[in-house]
């Protein structure tokens, strides 16, 4: 079937670029991506620069008094490896075809079934999105406070939104742009940190972390998952970034990228934390950076940096996917569906999200849509390499009258299953729900005549 013999039975976001060298401002579409504006070294900066998560810092933290100094850098860097290989292992669809998420999980959940994984992925980006956005009007407002005595932190937040919306209305291209000249300065931002923290507290670090026993069991492991479960979100949709990369890197070297990206803000951040919590007992992460300054001008810069890193987080990691969302329910045009997002994130009202008796909230909407994260990762990773055998009918994937019409209910029975264990063995959940979701997704497909249509 020839895409111009069927062109209006499809999905009218199956219109193919030309392949091109370059793309313009805000020109993203659902259909195949044919042009690649980022080479490895854009890439892997990209990635580091969006994904500075202040919430790093207190998963530093968590794990003070189970982990010795030694056993938090294995965790950080175990978990960033098995990150880097999940990135490659899901985003090898989009980067193949140059699909986003909302398309590649068609062939799993079908058209309508879509609307789980866009939804468990949408949502918590947003939420998030204010969340954050209001930590960076925060520190923003706390530099203006100290030196010009402006203390209005509406004004900026308001602001400091507007702003956001401005750089992701650019698109991919701005987006790059932003993530790797970022990137030198929070690197250097990072590297400072982490020496003034030694610098201050090595006395009592020496004496306590490097001399602890430790664990090697449970609490170890559930420590990579702390680490591994702060990028999961992203694991889901690596598709909506993996198709901006140019073609030519092979599966080892894409999964080298996604960790060495993704390692030194992990851990830099996470042993800041850990060993800031374990010197002073302050797990707050603006009170952690301040506490490991010593100086007004470096205290600005810091809060500076948070400032920063939340944009280059914001942009990358909490407007793309609920953009894209957007722009395969409503069928909107890229510019306006992240507008919606940004004024979305108002509506999170994150001023309420950060007082302290909304912490236990927030800690329950965080562990339920985590349960879902694992069990979607499974089933698409199945679906791509055990069922397609790593070949996509593009013609199906756009056609909402063909095959993957409806819904798949062996993706959703799958997904339950999963989330199920993973509310089980909540200290591993993401890790325990792979292979319920997975295994049973694949005997569903090959065993249920319901799937048959979703097999060819």
């Amino acid at each position: 079937m020839s895409t111009s013999q069927t062109q209006t039975h499809f999905d009218a976001s199956y219109q193919e670029a030309p392949d091109t060298d370059t793309k313009a401002l805000g020109a993203e579409s659902l259909a195949p991506q044919k042009t690649r504006i980022m080479g490895r070294t854009s890439y892997l900066l990209a990635w580091f620069g969006g994904c500075v998560s202040i919430g790093t810092f207190t998963m530093g933290s968590s794990v003070v008094g189970t982990l010795n100094l030694l056993q938090a850098s294995l965790a950080i860097a175990i978990g960033c490896f098995i990150i880097g290989a999940a990135l490659a292992l899901n985003g090898a669809a989009g980067y193949k075809y140059g699909i986003p998420f909302m398309v590649q999980a068609r062939s799993a959940f079908g058209f309508g079934g879509t609307r789980l994984p866009g939804l468990v992925r949408a949502v918590p980006a947003i939420v998030w999105y204010g969340f954050q956005s209001w930590i960076g009007a925060g520190a923003l407002n706390m530099v203006s406070t100290t030196l010009f005595g402006f203390d209005n932190l509406v004004f900026f937040f308001i602001a400091f939104q507007l702003l956001q919306i401005a750089l992701s209305v650019t698109g991919f291209q701005g987006i790059k742009w932003l993530e790797n000249v970022g990137s030198a300065f929070i690197l250097a931002s990072l590297v400072y940190m982490f020496y003034s923290t030694v610098q201050r507290y090595g006395d009592t670090l020496s004496a306590n972390l490097l001399t602890m026993e430790g664990s090697w069991g449970l609490p170890f492991w559930g420590a990579t998952m702390l680490f591994l479960g702060i990028y999961s979100t992203m694991i889901l949709n690596v598709s909506d970034y993996a198709r901006e990369h140019k073609q030519g890197t092979s599966p080892g070297l894409l999964t080298t990228i996604y960790s060495m990206s993704i390692l030194p803000c992990t851990l830099f951040m996470g042993l800041i934390g850990y060993m800031v919590s374990e010197a002073t007992g302050i797990a707050d992460p603006i009170q952690v950076f301040a506490n490991a300054v010593d100086n007004k001008p470096l205290l600005m810069t810091t809060l500076m940096f948070i400032a920063f890193a939340q944009v280059t987080t914001n942009v990358l990691n909490n407007v793309v996917p609920p953009t894209y969302v957007l722009m395969d329910v409503f069928k909107l045009t890229f510019r306006k569906a992240t507008i919606i997002v940004g004024l979305l994130a108002f509506a999170t009202f994150p001023w309420e999200l950060v007082k302290d008796g909304s912490a236990a909230g927030l800690q329950i909407f965080v562990q339920t849509y985590s349960a879902f994260l694992g069990p979607i990762f499974a089933i698409l990773v199945v679906d791509y390499y055990l069922i397609r055998g790593r070949t996509l009918n593009l013609d199906h994937l756009y056609n909402p009258h063909g095959p993957y019409k409806g819904v798949n209910y062996a993706a959703l029975i799958a997904t339950a299953l999963g989330a199920i264990v993973a509310l089980s063995f909540s200290a591993v959940s993401w890790y325990a729900s792979l292979i319920p979701a997975g295994l049973s997704y694949y005997l569903l497909m090959k065993h249920w005549p319901a799937c048959q249509r979703f097999r060819d």
